[in-house]
């Protein structure tokens, strides 16, 4: 059969959505909420959607390394919580308005954060508890130690040069977005061209074949959650921040929108598929759906079941197009 006769391939839809949906989705919410209300495109308004996205962003980087070696971490709102009050607590310790009390903050939040992680990455691999069950309890256990520290009341009184990592902007750019986006770089660069990234990937996609191939699965499986723990504190050192208070309450909810994004931007549960461009999308498509629905003065209430549905709705997608191309999770 000549070049000119053969048939013409056959258009893979499943594949075109998976790589393509969660762009195209973004756009469409866009366009919608932009024809809805035209405050929605103001310059303010896209501003505060890319600050708020910029905080549970930073943790859905550290999200996609775990979920990529079929883990997950329940308790990153939590972590947020506990190292941003732990951190402010610490920088207030130094005396009010201290110059240095934002570095104090910074290194004792990425430090207890990176800790924790260290924790539950040896809870998972050492006494081989699976990560929902670790991560469930650490999810209660850090929110009780947040509460715990301070009796429940907020730490206020941060210096203005704490404050400015929050609130605070460069060329007109809000330096969460900026933070966001160095973050999101770097992970994408160890993932996709890194030895490290490699093996991450290796373990999620077959642990057994890549324990055999040499690699050392535990260290690999206990450094992510270290990444996610250490990213989470750096999101509770940004939130406190821009909020200008530690809250007790702090990332309350933060676990649903990171997984969310991680798994809307096409990752999946299964293990060794996805990136760190994808979770941005997914990030974006998050914040633009939440934020839309509030200008639209639609219930907090009702904004919680709708990402609820998107997620099953992304896993359940995920499943069925393996499914069709006889990809079993392994």
């Amino acid at each position: 059969m000549t070049a000119a006769t053969a048939p013409a391939a056959r258009f893979d839809w499943l594949r075109f959505l998976e790589r393509y949906g969660s762009a195209i989705v973004l756009v469409a919410l866009a366009l919608f909420f932009a024809s809805q209300n035209e405050r929605f495109l103001s310059a303010r308004n896209l501003s505060n959607i890319l600050a708020e996205v910029s905080i549970y962003g930073v943790i859905a980087v550290g999200m996609t390394f775990v979920i990529l070696t079929r883990g997950v971490d329940l308790a990153v709102g939590s972590l947020v919580g506990f190292s941003g009050i732990v951190a402010a607590i610490a920088a207030n310790a130094l005396g009010d308005g201290h110059w240095a009390g934002w570095i104090v903050a910074l290194a004792v939040a990425c430090a207890v954060g990176g800790a924790v992680g260290l924790v539950h990455g040896k809870a998972v691999t050492w006494l081989a508890v699976p990560p929902f069950i670790v991560t469930l309890g650490g999810l209660t256990v850090w929110r009780g130690a947040t509460l715990l520290v301070n009796d429940g009341a907020p730490v206020s009184g941060l210096s203005e040069s704490y404050r400015w990592w929050g609130s605070g902007q460069v060329f007109g750019v809000p330096v969460p977005v900026l933070v966001f986006a160095v973050v999101a770089l770097a992970g994408y660069v160890v993932l996709r061209h890194t030895r490290y990234g490699r093996h991450v990937y290796a373990v999620g996609g077959n642990p057994e074949a890549a324990r055999l191939a040499g690699l050392n699965v535990k260290a690999v499986v206990s450094s992510v959650y270290v990444l996610v723990g250490l990213l989470s504190g750096l999101a509770g050192f940004l939130l406190s921040a821009r909020l200008g208070s530690a809250e007790a309450v702090a990332g309350s909810g933060y676990e649903l929108r990171v997984i969310a994004s991680v798994v809307i931007g096409g990752a999946s549960l299964f293990g060794g598929m996805g990136g760190i461009g994808g979770t941005v999308i997914g990030a974006l498509l998050i914040g633009v759906l939440t934020n839309g629905l509030v200008v639209m003065n639609v219930s907090a209430y009702l904004q919680q079941i709708v990402i609820g549905v998107i997620i099953v709705s992304a896993v359940a997608f995920d499943t069925f197009a393996k499914s069709r191309r006889g990809v079993i999770a392994g």
